[in-house]
């Protein structure tokens, strides 16, 4: 009985040391296993956002307007060094371009403040740890009303040819703010306008100016300014005979001295006439007065080469002594009238 059992108990105590063995290698291969490498996280990418200009203003049809595009540039980064996806949206107008430079066309858009926005993306697509956004504004604002703008006015006030004449003057306006039509107003400071007042030319009666100056002021309207612009005419003064000289009862040789000066005056006036008026004395004869003129006048003609035809005589009667008046008539003068 005692043999038989032993070799079972060996057996037995042999299982159990195997057992020990596996169980301690198990162990000690659980220990030597490393866990592995956790995944490296990624960084999100950043990113600014600049534009050339806040405020857009639209004027139609006016070469003076600001541009209604703004030019907008993104500046992305990955820290990881990732390649970046640029995307735009804006809330009006259109973007033109893409990438990192781009131009947001706001032509057309109706008053109001937009916003273009940029988004980038570093990773997978639609990985908010991967992507990173910015925005901008702009404000569209309409064009301000155009400043009112005088024209350039041009007068023209010719002179008065002939005393008691019509004269005509003008205006002319160049520049100014577009689509206005002008009306004249004229104001003088003599003379009377007989046709042509709300136009650019007006005509003017001179009649009674002779010898004083006619300012014309023409104000232009419909600018909502005062545009003005004057200029001056001269009316001539009548023409006036003057009287040259006075004969009395000199000597012969005194006469013909003052007579001489005379036809140096004529001589000198191509275009007027001289007029000798003789007077007789108190007890003197009929017709002395018209002799003394002759006389005169003989000198003048034969003597002095004056033409005949530039000078007439005539006979003022009696005075309170004898004498002969010498006058010089202008072209367009009244002749002289004995007194």
């Amino acid at each position: 009985m005692l043999t038989r059992k032993r070799p079972i108990v060996i057996f037995g105590s042999l299982l159990i040391a195997i057992s020990a063995v596996i169980f301690t290698s198990s162990a000690a291969a659980q220990r030597n296993r490393q866990p592995p490498p956790a995944p490296t996280p990624q960084n999100p990418p950043t990113i600014r956002l600049e534009a050339d200009a806040e405020v857009v203003t639209l004027c139609p049809d006016d070469d003076a307007v600001e541009n209604p595009r703004v030019r907008l540039k993104a500046t992305g980064n990955s820290p990881d060094g990732n390649a970046l996806r640029y995307r735009w949206n804006t809330s009006g107008g259109r973007i033109e371009g893409d990438g990192t430079d781009v131009i947001w066309d706001l032509s057309g858009a109706q008053p109001g403040v937009y916003t273009a926005t940029v988004t980038i993306e570093s990773g997978p697509e639609g990985d908010p740890l991967c992507t990173a956004f910015t925005s901008t504004r702009a404000v569209v604002r309409n064009c301000p009303p155009a400043r009112p703008i005088c024209p350039n006015i041009s007068t023209y006030c010719p002179d008065v040819a002939q005393t008691g004449a019509p004269v005509t003057f003008t205006a002319s306006t160049s520049g100014g703010t577009p689509g206005i039509t002008p009306v004249y107003r004229w104001t003088l400071s003599a003379g009377t306008i007989t046709a042509g007042q709300g136009t650019p030319t007006i005509t003017v009666d001179t009649a009674g100016l002779a010898g004083q100056p006619i300012t014309a002021s023409v104000e232009v309207e419909g600018y909502n300014l005062s545009c003005r612009a004057s200029c001056q005419s001269s009316v001539p003064a009548p023409v006036q005979p003057r009287r040259s000289n006075e004969i009395g009862e000199v000597k012969r040789d005194e006469e013909k001295a003052i007579l001489d000066l005379f036809a140096i005056e004529l001589q000198n006036e191509p275009g007027a006439q001289g007029y000798v008026i003789g007077y007789g004395g108190r007890g003197s004869k009929y017709a002395d007065g018209r002799q003394r003129s002759e006389r005169a006048r003989d000198y003048l003609v034969a003597t002095r080469g004056i033409d005949a035809s530039r000078v007439v005589v005539m006979d003022g009667g009696f005075a309170e002594s004898g004498r002969t008046e010498l006058w010089i008539v202008p072209p367009g003068a009244t002749p002289p009238r004995p007194r």
